[in-house]
């Protein structure tokens, strides 16, 4: 914890920011769990309709998954 080991204000404050950046993101991930559970349920219910329902619930689950992570750098001599 920064502000434990620096003993300023400032540390303090971007100590209270970093939690609060954490508690969001904690929050949004639960969010989207909900939204995913919803949408099986819906799914569940509507899986006798046409294949256009399907289609739209295939894409909505993409739109549900995180993005690919970015590439790592390369560090060293190859």
């Amino acid at each position: 914890m920064l502000s434990s080991v620096l003993n300023s204000k400032r540390a303090i404050h971007v100590n209270i920011a970093i939690m609060r950046a954490f508690v969001k993101l904690r929050e949004l991930l639960l969010t989207h769990k909900d939204l995913a559970q919803k949408l099986e349920e819906l799914e569940r219910k509507y899986q006798l309709h046409e294949t256009d329902i399907q289609v739209i619930f295939e894409a909505i689950k993409k739109l549900l998954e995180p993005p690919p992570e970015p590439p790592k750098p390369r560090f060293g001599l190859n």
